[in-house]
């Protein structure tokens, strides 16, 4: 079971995101589960979300305490000292930024580290900072968790073709660093 921690700001699509991603696993076979959590229900305030993924039934109820990949929507959270709790050691972290790896203070059990510039992508398509599909480019590329064209077809069939190219342009330009 691979468990995911999605973190973003209120209005960037972090709740509807992660049931993206559990619709395109279940429609692979997998099972899935996502549980949002709500802080303060306010546009700009953190939001976390919370998936897992198994070939197996999946029997926890709870939130994810210590998360296998993080998926972090706006790099403004990486100052919260809680964002990186309970990272595994090797843990895989996928980031909205436009900054290089050397600028951004990562915890040392990261193991592998994407970034991609969701924000620029969701901008530029979009016309607005709606960085959710793009970051689920990301992650499809990242994880190899879901199929890409499912993951693509989930996101067309909920928001339409601009954000279908969205994730699709994410997932090309998602590079690891190391």
């Amino acid at each position: 079971m691979k468990e995911i921690r999605l973190q973003g700001r209120g209005g960037q699509g972090v709740v509807k995101a992660s049931q993206l991603v559990v619709e395109a696993a279940v429609a692979e076979g997998l099972y899935g589960q996502a549980i949002p959590f709500f802080g303060v229900e306010r546009k700009g305030s953190p939001v976390f979300g919370y998936l897992r993924l198994s070939h197996e039934p999946i029997r926890r109820r709870m939130q994810v305490y210590e998360p296998d990949i993080l998926l972090i929507f706006d790099d403004s959270l990486l100052t919260m000292a809680e964002t990186f709790d309970g990272l595994k050691e090797g843990g895989t972290i996928i980031l909205n930024t436009a900054k290089k790896k050397e600028d951004l203070a990562l915890p040392p059990q990261a193991g592998s580290v994407w970034l991609v510039d969701g924000t620029a992508i969701s901008e530029d398509i979009l016309g607005r900072n709606m960085p959710n599909t793009a970051m689920l480019g990301a992650f499809a590329k990242a994880t190899g968790l879901v199929d890409k064209n499912t993951l693509l077809d989930k996101i067309e069939h909920a928001f339409g073709l601009k954000n279908r190219e969205a994730a699709s342009r994410a997932y090309d330009s998602a590079a690891e660093y190391k």
